[in-house]
């Protein structure tokens, strides 16, 4: 019987222990496969801290955020002594190969590892929906859910005040949450990493929401950056990959937009509240099926691979095609709903 390593490393998400279910599920069922967890991430592959993975342990996971598997943002390589470290640890457990899920940064030391002989695979997450090699992540239609609600919620605590009303969600590098959410929610703009917006402008549609006499409501990617600002937004010093840990733009506009505009204006920083709790059924069935193919793949000995969702089909990519480009907002996306704001 062959037996797999799973692990989950970099920022948590909504649809981890669906993927966890589906691969086991139909790993054990369809192929024979034995299966067990790498305990946080990364660490759990260096120390060989492992905990069983079975039918009976992924029982009812598919509804429950978070990783039953624990991550953290350690990685295989520099002082952690790399691809000849993970070889050793996979061959004392008798393992033939792992089952990365995560972002780009996991996608790359995947990548490097198996470019330096180690049998492994990958699934692709992250709230952001920024690799370009799928068209969609799970974990980021629960997000858009979570920032959309939050949204209605904000728009009647503006409409009672007659504030407006300043609401960031996350997105270092790609706005896509703030642009699904805003449009949902109905938002009077959307400012995101990708289209500099001056405050001449943003201060210009809040005050034409305020003259129709209605409660202006804006949306707020982390990353973005006004025209006169070098980087984006950052206090909170560098996270585990050594990238400026961003937060806090909204509060940076909320008193530039009221003092520009007399309008009493409020910021609302989302945060890590868009990471936790159930996934929706649409992130459910994706991880789900992104579970289950990836047993495919590891079947198959398609080693270097990641699946991906193209369209409503799930194929495989190598690690090399999924880091090639992030999947950033194009500019006629952005523009067919900017004509709208204000």
């Amino acid at each position: 019987m062959s037996k797999f390593g799973i692990l989950t490393s970099g920022g948590d998400c909504p649809g981890l222990n669906a993927v966890i279910r589906g691969a086991v599920l139909k790993g054990e069922t369809v192929y024979g496969q034995e299966f067990v967890g790498f305990r946080d991430g990364w660490r759990g592959l260096i120390e060989g801290d492992t905990m069983p993975l079975d039918r009976s342990s992924v029982r009812g996971l598919s509804r429950e955020g978070g990783t039953i598997l624990g991550t953290s943002r350690v990685g295989p390589y520099a002082e952690h002594g790399g691809a000849d470290v993970v070889k050793g640890v996979l061959a004392d457990l008798g393992i033939d190969g792992v089952i990365a899920i995560g972002g780009e940064g996991t996608a790359s030391a995947s990548k490097r590892l198996y470019e330096d002989g180690v049998n492994i695979v990958g699934v692709p997450k992250t709230i952001d929906n920024d690799l370009d090699a799928t068209d969609y992540t799970f974990g980021f239609d629960t997000a858009v859910e979570i920032a959309t609600e939050s949204i209605d919620r904000l728009r009647t605590t503006g409409n009672s005040h007659k504030r407006c009303m300043v609401l960031e969600v996350m997105g270092r590098h790609a706005g896509w949450i703030a642009l699904y959410s805003g449009i949902a929610g109905g938002a009077h703009a959307i400012l995101i990493p990708e289209q500099p917006e001056s405050l001449d402008q943003i201060c210009a549609w809040v005050t034409s929401v305020k003259n129709r006499g209605r409660s202006p409501m804006v949306v707020v990617a982390e990353g973005f950056r006004l025209p006169d600002m070098d980087v984006a937004h950052s206090t909170k010093g560098l996270d585990g990959f050594n990238r400026p840990r961003l937060g806090g733009i909204a509060e940076v506009l909320a008193p530039l937009i009221e003092d520009r505009t007399g309008i009493e204006t409020r910021a609302t920083v989302l945060g890590h509240i868009q990471r936790g709790g159930s996934p929706t059924g649409f992130d459910r069935v994706l991880a789900t099926r992104l579970g289950m193919a990836v047993t495919d793949l590891i079947a198959d000995k398609n080693w270097g691979h990641m699946v991906a969702l193209r369209g409503t089909r799930i194929v495989r990519v190598d690690f090399g095609e999924a880091l090639a480009n992030h999947k950033t907002v194009p500019q006629d996306q952005y523009q067919e709903i900017r004509v709208i704001f204000g």
